[in-house]
């Protein structure tokens, strides 16, 4: 599959933003152990960057790990980190073929070395392309990621490189993972959940959040086309009034 072409839609967001969930359910639905779900997860994200960069997509941030899936077996976890490294292994040099961007966002300090020398490696492959930027969200909280960024404004604060009354949003939004991006303008989770488990709490304020039973794994181009068509109808006003519509509206939608 091509990257090359482009795809029809009225409307298409800056910055995709996704929880790839479902991938469990999905192996054992085909009474398969959880690794066939996640290795058919792999492929669902190929298909997720491919169509996107074809879409015109500038940035897609997809949730791979969280901080809270630590939590789970040592041999899922281990698993997972194992195909995290295959799949960078893999398809590095084919983001960089297709002119995309990779940026691994996170404590990339719980990663293990190989691991982190795995993601640099992809990162520095990629460093020059500006087709779309693919943010991978390893190892990663919400609340971490706001939590960092006050500590650093904090350190600033405490060495004498920063008035405190200086600490505004804007200032702490350089400082998250996402900084010099564009907010997610949809995000989307899979396998039927309505909640974002702590994915992009700082960014997401006014994203569009579309929620779909598909599993991950079944997320195929029908499903993703759907969800930024469903995006290009939507009304988006960032808590402004609408003078078309008339009269007073302080709702946030």
């Amino acid at each position: 599959m091509t990257t090359e072409q482009t795809l029809p839609h009225d409307v298409v967001p800056r910055h995709v933003a996704v929880i790839m969930d479902g991938n469990g359910r999905w192996a054992a639905e085909r009474g398969e152990p959880r690794h066939h779900g996640h290795r058919a997860g792999a492929e669902a994200v190929r298909r997720t960057v491919e169509y996107c960069a074809r879409a015109g997509v500038e940035a897609l941030t997809l949730f791979a790990f969280s901080s809270e899936n630590w939590q789970r077996p040592a041999a899922e976890v281990s698993m997972l980190m194992s195909l995290f490294m295959r799949v960078l292994d893999r398809e590095a040099q084919r983001l960089q073929r297709n002119g995309i961007r990779l940026n691994v966002v996170g404590d990339r300090e719980r990663l293990s070395r190989p691991l982190q020398s795995r993601c640099a490696a992809a990162e520095a492959l990629t460093a020059n392309e500006t087709r779309m930027q693919l943010n991978i969200a390893a190892s990663y909280g919400g609340r971490w990621d706001i939590a960092r960024a006050a500590r650093r404004l904090a350190e600033e604060v405490a060495a004498g490189e920063r008035a405190p009354d200086s600490i505004d949003a804007e200032s702490l939004d350089e400082q998250t993972c996402l900084n010099g991006l564009p907010a997610p303008d949809l995000f989307i989770r899979t396998g039927g959940e309505q909640r974002i488990s702590n994915f992009l709490l700082w960014q997401m304020a006014y994203t569009e959040l579309y929620f779909t039973p598909v599993l991950w794994p079944d997320f195929d181009d029908d499903a993703l086309s759907a969800a930024i068509d469903w995006f290009g109808r939507r009304e988006r006003r960032f808590g402004r009034v609408d003078p078309a519509a008339g009269g007073e509206d302080n709702s946030d939608a």
